[in-house]
């Protein structure tokens, strides 16, 4: 279970890097896209980050409780 989990991290980290970058590029161009997009992004972007913290807190008990 727990190299699984170990794969979800890097994962969750892509997504949430992915997310904030498209959320930086429509910032900075401006537009129709980031006055439709701007705040649906902030929030993707805040969902994934929790997710990638709750993935690496159930690794990290994960690795507490076999060692």
């Amino acid at each position: 279970m727990s190299g699984f989990v170990y794969f979800l991290i890097p994962l969750g980290l892509a997504a949430t890097a992915a997310i904030l970058g498209v959320g930086i590029y429509s910032f900075v161009r401006g537009g129709a896209f980031a006055k439709e997009h701007s705040n649906k992004l902030m929030r993707l972007r805040v969902i994934a980050q929790a997710i990638t913290i709750a993935i690496i807190m159930l690794f990290l008990w994960l690795a507490g409780r076999s060692g």
